[in-house]
């Protein structure tokens, strides 16, 4: 992560994260690793809703969101961030107003485009670390191959119905290959706007995946590398997995 030594703390910043700063594990030292690193979430939709909310009410300084999509009514269901009033709004834009509204010790970075093999390298310069909450297999690789080459720690999620699973994808360690060693048919991927997704389970695999970025800019606990966390919300069941 980036060296957190100019990131000092304002006397409202310590009060403002005081409940970090008082935890073990984290402390001041902690919360100035936040303050410094510089963050890239792919998706402001389900997952990347509650990963916006919470990694800026965490302090991440410097919060970059890419999506080319607009606001629709379909979306609010999940989508939490964004509010009936700004329907057709970017959702970068949109999810921009949210952060500003919430924490204004947070630059936030929009950029209203959609990733591609062709700018993802772009997308991601300038960034330590990225967070997927894309919704489809195609895109999930493109940005997993990015990060990979731009050796950036990489954060993955995905939902389907009651659903979901979170995995981190370190440098120099496994790899999204690792885990879908083929590649699957689209066909047999049907996307949450053909099969449906139940609103709450996004804020559970978004607030994982938060957490998990959390754990790897701070240095506290044992990120999942390596190891798949798969979610059942009917069931209410975690289920762990070693790849």
């Amino acid at each position: 992560m980036t060296d957190a030594a100019a990131a000092a703390l304002s006397p409202e910043e310590i009060k403002r994260y005081a409940r970090h700063i008082v935890l073990r594990g984290v402390g001041g030292d902690g919360q100035q690793k936040l303050k410094a690193a510089r963050v890239l979430v792919i998706g402001a939709g389900g997952l990347g809703s509650p990963l916006i909310a919470y990694l800026a009410a965490a302090g991440v300084g410097t919060l970059g969101v890419v999506d080319h999509d607009t606001v629709s009514l379909s979306n609010l269901q999940r989508q939490m961030i964004h509010q009936s009033i700004g329907i057709g709004t970017p959702k970068a834009e949109s999810a921009g107003t949210f952060v500003a509204g919430l924490n204004a010790h947070v630059e936030y970075i929009p950029h209203i485009e959609r990733i591609n093999s062709e700018n993802a390298a772009r997308l991601l310069a300038g960034y330590d670390m990225v967070i997927d909450g894309t919704d489809n297999f195609g895109t999930r690789q493109t940005v997993a191959e990015a990060a990979e080459a731009a050796k950036l720690p990489l954060v993955s999620g995905a939902v389907s119905m009651f659903d979901g699973q979170v995995t981190v994808f370190m440098p120099q360690g496994k790899q999204f290959r690792d885990l879908y060693p083929d590649t699957p048919d689209e066909a047999d991927l049907p996307s949450c706007e053909v099969v449906g997704v139940i609103g709450a389970v996004t804020g559970v695999i978004g607030t994982l995946m938060a957490m998990e970025a959390i754990k790897l800019i701070t240095g506290v606990g044992e990120p999942l590398v390596g190891r798949l966390l798969l979610y059942d919300g009917r069931a209410a069941r975690f289920t762990e997995l070693n790849y």
